[in-house]
């Protein structure tokens, strides 16, 4: 299957396919996920209806993949900065204030179709939740072996929802976009002291 798979990508170059994911996100900011089709991309792209199921399957692979393409940064694998606070500030730095406020607002336009649809629940697990948790368990693991967290520290489960939910609420709360000054003033001022570590500004 992963064989068929890349052979069914390879058709497509990345440029192209980078194009494509723009118009699916363009096209979700505009009519939403329930109102976005397939004609529509294939309209918008000119490309044809067959291609976009061959290569990707349905809406809900396709959407998913597109969000994931955008967010920046594939792995924390190139994030090394030799602290578990530097490690954090990287991965937030890796999008400007725009891009976060973009993101934001896309993140709660989906989020009704997301619990609303099964296929993109699955869709968004696979292609964005389960890489970025796999993200802040290297980032962590890094931590620990460097000696900065107990392995046994019982916040350690919980930064994932700590950042997560410092994004999602920003707005709810405060009626401001997240910002990079935001999180990671909460970084320093909620994260690291649960996982007791010192930062500067402490």
């Amino acid at each position: 299957m992963t064989e068929i798979a890349t052979a069914r990508r390879s058709r497509i170059t990345p440029e192209r396919e980078a194009e494509l994911y723009r118009a699916v996100l363009d096209l979700l900011r505009e009519v939403g996920y329930d109102a976005l089709t397939m004609d529509a991309v294939a309209t918008r792209t000119r490309s044809s209806k067959a291609t976009l199921y061959r290569q990707w399957g349905g809406k809900a692979e396709l959407v998913a993949k597109a969000v994931r393409h955008d967010k920046p940064g594939a792995s924390a694998d190139g994030v090394d900065t030799g602290s578990l606070r530097g490690d954090l500030h990287a991965l937030t730095l890796r999008s400007d204030d725009c891009e976060m406020e973009q993101n934001s607002a896309l993140m709660r336009g989906l989020a009704m179709a997301i619990h609303a649809n099964p296929d993109l629940l699955k869709a968004f697990k696979e292609h964005l939740v389960e890489p970025e948790m796999a993200e802040f368990r290297h980032v962590l693991q890094r931590a620990i072996d460097r000696g900065e967290v107990p392995a046994d520290n019982p916040a350690l489960g919980y930064v994932p929802h700590m950042m997560i939910g410092a994004f999602a609420a920003r707005t709810m709360l405060d009626e401001q976009p997240p910002t990079q000054a935001f999180l990671l003033a909460y970084i320093d001022a909620v994260v690291l002291p649960a996982l007791g570590v010192r930062s500067p500004t402490t």
